[in-house]
């Protein structure tokens, strides 16, 4: 039962981080849009509440929950590759959401240097690793 309610829990905060990882960067664009100084005065608190309020907590709940999923059943490493790539592209999930910090520093320094074209491409990012790791704990094509 324990397992099931781990489960659960870092299902939502899956969810909850997915959020911040899509809505951050699209703050990012608007960000990057905004002309007036009152604007981007907004958008730094709105990002800097968003990221950490919302998305690191987040982070770390998913990780904490996965990480006491797997240790109550470590057979889970053997049960194909499936896990090991899904792992791979956590790691690559946590790199992003450092990318996504170090970006909110630079605009709270008022010095971005992207457009805003940029961070549409950048929005992308999470949807392709969403896809990635869903298909891949459900389906565990290997």
């Amino acid at each position: 039962m324990l397992y099931l309610w781990l489960k659960a829990l870092h299902i939502i905060a899956i969810v909850c981080w997915f959020a911040g990882l899509f809505y951050l960067p699209r703050l990012f664009v608007y960000h990057a849009m905004s002309e007036d100084q009152p604007s981007r005065e907004r958008f730094k608190v709105m990002e800097r509440k968003l990221y950490r309020g919302i998305m690191t907590p987040s982070m770390i709940a998913t990780l904490i929950f996965g990480a006491w999923m797997i240790a109550l059943n470590p057979a889970l490493f053997s049960t194909g590759g499936w896990l090991h790539a899904k792992l791979a592209l956590v790691a690559l999930l946590i790199a992003y959401h450092l990318m996504c910090g170090a970006q909110l520093k630079r605009f709270a320094r008022d010095e971005n240097s992207r457009s805003h074209v940029f961070y549409r491409w950048f929005n992308e990012v999470p949807v392709l690793f969403l896809l990635a790791i869903v298909i891949l704990v459900v389906v565990r094509p290997f």
